[in-house]
């Protein structure tokens, strides 16, 4: 029997009952949060956390912005919030990618005033993710696509790179225009699928070169500058390089992973990227291309690009994981515009390696 005044609290509500839990399920939890600035904040919350979050598989970097290492951090800085000279200044020269707060003001409990990631002072991805040792999904978003297009032009494309190019799809449309009651009652034109002649004299051609050119440049852009981080994390068996507005995406699988590690890279002369290989290309059109939800997609093109020589599309073996990469590329709308255009006919077309 207990003495009067006195209450004693039960143990088990003395104990931090998250402690309890195995340290399996809390890597589970951190692999589903997986944003990098939340997993640098848990790290601060407890030693455990901090042992923890550099063992996590998945990992999400949102850069913020992009910048030139040309003279010293605050200069870089300054260039960060000018525009680009050229659609590709911000891409074509060696860059390093600014990551801000919450990292700024994270510091060490048991270690004075020391920042608790030190490498982030210096804004670069690779440097960041040498804190996490067993990476194995690792996707990052800059903040924005890198070809500059007209107002009202849509332009997506997806590349799959090993140590070079291996395939290449781009969808394009010079506006998005709601179709009118009318016209949606009107019964479909006859189409034959062939290119009308106005798109050679009008420059429609000359145009979707310029966005096939432009998004393999991008593209090459990215992968030159993701050599670092893949040196530095031979757990990765996925990478994905996108942006904030849904533009170009580039992706690297355990294939293609491997085969980067294993081969020298072909390095463009003229810029920091890597060379793109000569290429074959399938080109369909559509003046008009009906969407879902009563959309029309205006000058409607689809280019799908693979290497020329052995594994191009002439392949049959190649062509249908060729078509299928192409079915696969965009969601959504897009995707519906893709399943359209795949009926259309094909203009193949041959590209120099530059």
């Amino acid at each position: 029997m207990q003495p009067k005044g006195r209450i004693h609290a039960c143990p088990s509500l003395e104990m931090d009952q998250f402690d309890r839990l195995p340290d399996s399920l809390v890597l589970f939890i951190l692999d589903k949060l997986a944003d990098v600035r939340s997993l640098g904040r848990c790290s601060a919350v407890s030693k455990r956390f901090k042992a923890l979050v550099p063992l996590v598989h998945n990992v999400y970097v949102k850069i913020d912005r992009v910048v030139t290492v040309d003279g010293d951090a605050e200069d870089a800085l300054n260039l960060a919030s000018s525009k680009p000279r050229n659609p590709f200044s911000h891409l074509l020269k060696l860059m390093a990618f600014t990551l801000l707060k919450p990292f700024h003001h994270i510091r060490n409990t048991s270690g004075g005033n020391r920042p608790l990631f030190p490498q982030l002072a210096h804004h670069s991805p690779a440097q960041v993710l040498k804190n996490f040792t067993h990476v194995r999904n690792l996707r990052i978003e800059l903040p924005a696509g890198d070809v500059r297009t007209e107002e009202g032009v849509i332009l997506k494309w997806r590349a799959e790179f090993g140590s070079t190019l291996q395939s290449c799809v781009i969808l394009g449309g010079t506006s998005v225009d709601r179709m009118s009651v009318s016209k949606e009652q009107e019964p479909p034109v006859e189409d034959s699928g062939s290119i009308p002649e106005s798109f050679y004299t009008n420059g429609g051609l000359k145009l979707r070169v310029v966005w096939t050119i432009s998004s393999l440049i991008a593209a090459s852009t990215r992968h030159y500058l993701l050599q670092p981080i893949i040196k530095d994390h031979p757990t990765l068996t996925s990478l994905v390089l996108t942006d904030a507005d849904g533009q170009g995406t580039l992706f690297m699988g355990v294939e293609q992973l491997k085969e980067f590690r294993e081969n020298q890279l072909s390095i463009s002369a003229s810029s920091n990227r890597t060379q793109i290989p000569a290429s074959n290309m399938k080109l369909r059109y559509a003046s008009n291309l009906e969407l879902p939800g009563g959309m029309g997609l205006q000058g409607a093109t689809l280019v799908a690009i693979k290497p020329s020589g052995e594994g191009s599309i002439g392949v049959h073996s190649c062509r249908k994981d060729t078509e299928a990469f192409v079915a696969r590329a965009f969601d959504d709308q897009c995707k519906v515009a893709v399943k359209t255009l795949m009926k259309r006919r094909t203009y193949l077309l041959e590209m120099n390696g530059f």
